[in-house]
């Protein structure tokens, strides 16, 4: 019993290791899907540079993307770092664990001889029979029957329990030997990027100080540039603000039929037609921003996910950010934004974030672009040089709507301009879309 005690405890012993060693694995998995995740961040901007690096010139847009590539770069030599760190624990674990296992089938097959070697000095048939005969009593004679099961039982346990664990050990020694193998690589791996981050601040540093020789030329191209953006902003917000007038003059004219056609079923008294025009004032102011069924349940399921629809691009980053922005080069000039630049690469199509309705399709100042309603909100992708919907279709989420206009005097670049509505105010998108 005090033995078959020990072994309950020694069983929860491995089970907590075995959990633990669970948890650990998953945070190990874990930083490598990070370090993935930013491997494919880096295989896009080092695409751009590519297409940038098609034209000698440096550009303002080609320190915008080299920019983006040291920052994933020291994000992934840190995942990395945090990784190797990780695996070392894990080994170490591994290796106390794998000891301990080791202690346990060295004790369990001691354990076994002296059993063999008892059962081998008592193998007679006879003995064992003399053995229960033997007895006192029929009770003591039962009883000994009994140990005599349970102890040919327990040299069959004996023998599993070194099995399994024989079997652990060689569980640990494969995932330890895959530890060792996942550091080599990620060990150099980490050398490779600090070397090609080293080269990277290189290029921005002189490619910085070129563009800053250039101040004069920077100042009037931003000048313009803002005029564009403004003059797009303000023509975007005048044409959902018409949207809104007529939809919200429609719900009204319906809304006054349909009181005048109860007034006129009913017959009512003059008494009653006055509280009905009383009636009909006040329902129509109310009906003047309400929706429809549909787009009452569009707005609810689009703001349910916020933080977690899908980019408007497949690949790509967030070239641009919302609101007042310092410029990259110029000192003590901003930017104000009033949605998100997304740069990608050469040939991509824009998508709906969410399921919709194309309300409109536009051209301000040669820049394409499309309205999509859900509901109470909005969102607009505008800089398309071909637009793939029309007018009153409804499109599904990540449903191809353009393609992305490629700028061929601006080292081929290619970018979205995206915004969120609700109503009449503006959103920042980066908190509506997943990160």
């Amino acid at each position: 019993m005090r033995f078959q005690s020990i072994l309950r405890v020694f069983f929860l012993i491995i089970s907590f290791s075995i959990a633990t060693s669970s948890v650990q694995a998953q945070s190990v998995k874990d930083l490598e899907s990070q370090r993935k995740q930013t491997l494919q961040k880096l295989a896009t901007t080092n695409k751009l540079l590519n297409e940038t690096n098609k034209s000698k010139r440096n550009s303002l847009n080609k320190l915008t993307i080299l920019t983006k590539n040291i920052k994933d770069r020291k994000v992934l030599i840190n995942t990395i770092s945090t990784e190797i760190n990780q695996l070392d624990v894990e080994m170490q674990t591994l290796q106390n664990e794998r000891r301990q296992l080791e202690n346990r089938l060295e004790s369990l097959k001691t354990d076994y001889a002296k059993l063999v070697q008892e059962a081998h000095t008592n193998r007679s048939t006879q003995a064992k029979i003399m053995f229960i005969l033997s007895a006192k009593s029929f009770d003591q004679s039962y009883r000994r029957l009994r140990y005599l099961q349970e102890y040919t039982n327990y040299r069959k346990q004996q023998v599993l329990e070194i099995q399994k664990v024989t079997a652990e050990i060689a569980v640990k020694n494969e995932t330890l030997a895959q530890h060792k193998s996942t550091k080599v690589e990620v060990v150099t791996q980490k050398q490779t990027e600090a070397d090609r981050l080293t080269k990277d601040e290189k290029k921005e540093k002189v490619l910085l100080t070129d563009l800053q020789k250039k101040e004069k030329t920077l100042r009037a191209n931003l000048k313009v540039q803002q005029k564009k953006a403004n003059d797009l902003n303000n023509k975007i917000e005048q044409i959902i603000a018409e949207q809104i007038r007529k939809a919200e003059e429609k719900r009204a004219a319906e809304e006054k039929k349909r009181l005048a056609q109860e007034k006129k079923s009913s017959g009512t008294s003059t008494k009653t037609e006055k509280e009905s025009k009383t009636k009909t004032t006040s329902s129509s102011s109310s009906a003047v921003s309400a929706l429809t069924k549909e787009e009452t349940l569009l707005s609810g399921n689009f703001e349910k996910n916020k933080g977690r629809l899908p980019w408007p691009t497949a690949s790509g980053f967030i070239s641009g950010h919302f609101g007042v922005q310092p410029h990259p080069v110029l000192k003590h000039v901003t930017t104000n934004n009033k949605g998100i630049y997304l740069q990608t690469p050469v040939g991509t199509s824009a998508r709906a974030v969410f399921d919709g309705v194309v309300t409109q399709k536009f051209l301000i100042q040669s820049s394409n672009g499309v309205i999509i309603q859900h509901g109470e909100y909005r969102t607009v992708y505008a800089n398309l040089s071909q637009i793939y919907v029309n007018v009153g279709d409804h499109v599904s989420v990540k449903q191809p709507i353009g393609k992305i206009y490629t700028d061929d005097e601006k080292d081929n670049k290619t970018e979205l301009y995206f915004q969120v509505w609700k109503g009449r105010a503006i959103q920042n998108p980066e908190s509506w879309i997943a990160r």
